[in-house]
């Protein structure tokens, strides 16, 4: 090779070299390069060779380019699929030889680039409690949830089983046996507001119920939903269907109110709380209210640890129980 064709290659190389990867374009001036990942409606991430995965405001974004196709989700609903080229601050445009090539895309209007696909994910978590000497104490917890959330639907389902047991002067007594199951379908009638429909099962040995059933439905609004926030609340009938041990069964139309709120302190840690009041319709005295709230800490990517305080009240229980059932559960748990 002589020196020409060598000089030639080494040029091409290097432009090679500097067109290679994505590119954002700050309104400071300042430039990042890498891949972009990712994008919501306020934020873009960004794979850079040194720093890792870095998010950046997009409102701080004055244009980008990108070397392969991106998915780019229009907040009225619009797909573009393209690589996309710098263009006028605050837009792209789709880059030549793609389709609708030349049409700029303005920042403002983008809900999601390369939005994650419809899956389900959920979470398995175990808590328990040994203890043999001065007291004999057996208990034991396994609760699970998964959700899938789609473009115009969600379903959420849970379920969970608590057990509980003492020792007293050679006397094992059963101080907690109860499990549920719940699941619930929301449709998406714009961005924010949704219809829903629900269903809840559950028996106490304990509080001497047999069976309690709560199905329903209603209409929520989504308020926040992002991955940092959510926040949604809901109102609606229920029809409620108790039977304890020893009486007759019974039977009731309910009120139903509810939100859930979670929220992700940091990296690493995210706060939950929800509630659920279904006063009876026929007997304003008779009234159900479920109330948690909990804190979730990864220790890996797929394990966390998870603290919840849960208050299950209901103003008329069956015979020889109490209103209030208190529950602190410490467990770990298993991401998927």
């Amino acid at each position: 090779m002589n020196l020409t064709k060598l000089a030639a290659t080494f040029l091409v190389s290097a432009a090679a070299s500097v067109v290679l990867g994505d590119e954002i374009l700050f309104k400071n001036g300042d430039r990042l390069t890498g891949t972009i990942v990712a994008s919501d409606a306020t934020e873009l991430t960004i794979k850079t060779n040194i720093a890792g995965e870095v998010k950046v405001k997009l409102a701080d974004v004055k244009t980008f380019s990108t070397t392969e196709p991106v998915q780019i989700k229009m907040k009225s609903g619009e797909v573009v699929k393209a690589p996309v080229v710098t263009s006028d601050e605050g837009s792209v445009k789709v880059a030549p030889g793609a389709l609708a090539e030349g049409a700029n895309v303005a920042l403002a209007d983008v809900e999601q680039i390369n939005p994650p696909p419809i899956k389900w994910t959920g979470a398995l978590v175990v808590a328990g409690l040994l203890t043999r000497g001065n007291t004999d104490t057996d208990s034991l917890s396994v609760s699970a949830d998964a959700a899938r959330r789609a473009e115009v639907d969600r379903i959420t389902l849970g379920a969970g089983y608590f057990f509980g047991r003492e020792d007293t002067g050679g006397t094992k007594t059963t101080t907690r046996d109860n499990w549920f199951g719940k699941a619930q379908y929301d449709y998406f009638l714009n961005k924010k507001l949704y219809l829903y429909g629900n269903g809840r099962v559950e028996k106490d040995n304990i509080a001497n119920l047999d069976l309690r059933f709560t199905p329903g439905v209603g209409v929520g609004y989504q308020w926040v939903e992002s991955a940092k926030t959510n926040f949604s609340t809901e109102i609606g009938l229920s029809y409620l269907y108790e039977q304890y041990e020893g009486e007759d069964a019974t039977d009731s139309i309910a009120a139903r109110l509810a939100y859930h709120f979670d929220y992700m302190i940091n990296d690493k840690v995210k706060f939950v709380h929800n509630t659920e009041y279904l006063p009876s319709l026929e007997t304003f005295s008779d009234y159900i209210i479920r109330t948690d709230a909990g804190v979730r800490a990864d220790l890996t990517k797929d394990f966390f640890t998870q603290f919840t305080v849960e208050l299950n009240y209901d103003s008329t229980p069956g015979p020889d129980s109490s209103r209030v059932d208190l529950r602190y559960l410490l467990g770990v748990g298993w991401r998927f």
